[in-house]
This record gives C-alpha cells, sequence and structure tokens, in this order.
C-alpha cells in the first residue's frame, strides 16, 4: 500500500491543510482495518502514544522519520513528492 504526501509540512494554503487531512485519515482508518489500538501502535512503531494521539486528531506535526515509523507498522509504504508551490510570472 503506498501512501503519497505532498507538501505536508506548509499550512498556508487550504489545499496542503487538506492533504494533511486526508494523510491522517488515512493511517488512522489503515489502523482501524487491522484493529490495532493507539497503545499497540505506538508499542509496534516506536513512537510515543501521545504524538501519535496529537496526529490523529489532527493537532501534531510530525517529522518525516515519525511519520515512515508509523507507516511501516501498518505496512504502508510513505512516499513524499516534492512540487513547486511558486507560480511563474
Amino acid at each position: 500500500m503506498s501512501l503519497f504526501i505532498i507538501n505536508t509540512y506548509f499550512y498556508g494554503k487550504k489545499s496542503h491543510i487538506m492533504h494533511f487531512k486526508s494523510l491522517i485519515h488515512s493511517i488512522k482508518e489503515r489502523r482501524e482495518m487491522l484493529q490495532v489500538t493507539q497503545e499497540t501502535l505506538a508499542d509496534l512503531s516506536g513512537v510515543g502514544l501521545r504524538t501519535l494521539k496529537q496526529f490523529e486528531s489532527g493537532q501534531g506535526n510530525p517529522t518525516a522519520k515519525t511519520l515512515n515509523k508509523i507507516g511501516s507498522a501498518l505496512g504502508m509504504e510513505l512516499a513524499f513528492k516534492i512540487i513547486n508551490t511558486e507560480t511563474s510570472e
């Protein structure tokens, strides 16, 4: 399973926030589909429970390393894509 993250850390525009919400939804949905609790995922991934809870509630700002740990524990492959958000004039 692949999951694409586009501009996760740039909150200046609404579309970037939507990508982050989609990421949260995908990871949470996968965790629930596998019937894994947040506590178990925290143990399996090596990510703190508080960090995981903040991420799933949309309040956290996890690093790429943290996202990769969570994804790996859920059998997900995280792929990062860099896009240019500036417009040419």
